[in-house]
């Protein structure tokens, strides 16, 4: 293939994962405008986000399976495909029922994107400095969408309308959808075989039940399907030859250590974007622009720290004291998010944005990930990987209903009760870290 080919190959899978993780902090500063519009409360508007975070997560294992065995670019193209209409469906929503559902199939898109876009780089580019050097350009597009949502939602929604931060994807994922036919190669047949559909049908329904245990008129029937799907679940991963999770990666330590983390982390930082995009606007009055603006430092102290800081601070500190350094940041904004609310003051609402979205989640990604994957065997890797992102993002469907219930029900100002969860939640990150497993020597 020629050089030109697989920079175009890595431009495609990059914009692909770049529209993907656009998709998540875009549409925080535009809540308030869509709650307006649609005549939402404050405690309602959290569900157009958590869906989109659930079904991601819940999906992404399958997704990755899919790949596999359908192939890349069967994968890839048809994620595109769901995310545009799904896109174009959303931006045309008039009540909350049509956005949520078509926020709900955006997920599934997005489910099937990362892991076959992921698939497509480490195919074309195999030789392994090549391959570093194409999986950071592609990192970089994730981080970059993932950082400059936020600003870019507001200053959309203000001057275009909420509807284009949905709209804007449709002519971005159609010149991928038609470049990506031209340019990626034809599927072959795949050795792989098919994915445990039941098992994988039993772990979405569990985790879409996991996150409806906190609504209380669905509390008991979603407990009792969350304990079969999960022990279906379980017996199918034992019986298959073929399990949909190979149960040998479950039982190493270190992994389930970092799968909390990352729980904890999506239910923190996901809380933290809903939260900070009712702040900026209801309580200090800025337009959807002007906040949008005013997220604008935080992504710049992330990228700097990630791009220049962490390289050093690795060869420096073990993964926990990054860990803990990170978690410790996360502590310290949300109780300046805090103070700030209750004193209205501005210097502690952008220190609480500084510490979280610049500091802390920046070194909380590195060193739980770090932690995740200190013993996983290589043959092991990918998997892993999966496990740890839907534990994020499934924290992040779980974690913004939790937060909604300390909302206000009517359109005013927040008071500081849904940001003392993000002081619990980073408290526990915290413990968990301290933790140390007791090993008992017979005598």
């Amino acid at each position: 293939m020629r050089l030109l080919n697989k920079n175009l190959v890595l431009a495609i899978a990059s914009m692909g994962i770049f529209v993907e993780a656009l998709d998540i902090a875009i549409v925080n500063l535009a809540l308030p405008q869509i709650e307006a519009d649609l005549g939402l409360s404050n405690d309602s508007g959290y569900k157009i986000q958590s869906i989109y975070i659930l079904i991601y997560g819940s999906f992404l294992i399958l997704g990755g399976k899919l790949s596999d065995y359908l192939g890349r670019k069967t994968i890839f193209m048809s994620g595109c495909g769901i995310f545009l209409i799904t896109s174009l469906g959303a931006g045309l929503s008039h009540s909350l029922n049509t956005l949520v559902l078509f926020r709900a199939l955006q997920g599934l898109g997005a489910a099937l994107l990362m892991p076959s876009a992921f698939s497509i780089v480490n195919y074309y580019f195999k030789e392994p400095h090549e391959r570093g050097k194409a999986m950071g350009i592609f990192g970089s597009f994730a981080a970059t969408g993932a950082a400059g949502g936020v600003s870019v939602g507001g200053i959309i929604a203000n001057y275009w309308g909420w509807s284009w931060v949905f709209l804007m994807n449709v002519p971005i994922l159609l010149a991928i959808l038609v470049i990506a036919y031209i340019y990626l190669e034809k599927d072959t047949k795949s050795d792989s075989r098919l994915p445990d559909i039941p098992a994988a049908i039993a772990l979405v329904l569990g985790m879409i039940c996991l996150s409806k245990i906190t609504e209380g008129s669905y509390m008991l029937i979603a407990l009792v399907v969350l304990i079969v799907a999960g022990y279906y679940l379980y017996s199918r991963l034992k019986t298959q030859p073929v399990p949909l999770l190979d149960l040998k990666v479950l039982i190493l330590s270190s992994l389930r250590k970092g799968t909390l983390l990352f729980f904890l982390l999506g239910a923190l930082f996901t809380g933290y974007l809903f939260l900070m995009s009712f702040l900026v606007q209801q309580n200090f009055h800025f337009t959807p622009a002007e906040a949008g603006f005013l997220m604008v430092p935080f992504n710049i102290i992330s990228i700097l720290l990630g791009r220049f800081g962490l390289p050093g601070l690795s060869l420096k500190f073990s993964p926990k004291k990054i860990a803990m350094g990170g978690a410790v940041a996360m502590l310290i904004g949300a109780f300046s998010l805090v103070i700030a609310v209750q004193i209205h003051n501005l210097v502690f609402l952008l220190a609480g944005g500084a510490f979280i979205a610049g500091i802390g989640m920046t070194l909380c990604y590195t060193g739980y990930t770090m932690i995740a994957m200190e013993h996983v065997p290589p043959e092991h890797l990918g998997i892993a990987a999966s496990l740890i992102n839907t534990a994020y993002f499934v924290g992040g469907g779980i974690g913004l209903p939790l937060i909604s219930i300390f909302m206000p029900h009517d359109s005013g100002e927040l008071n500081s009760r849904p940001l003392w969860m993000l002081c619990i939640v980073a408290g526990l990150s915290i413990l968990r870290l301290l933790y140390k497993k007791r090993v008992c020597i017979k005598s």
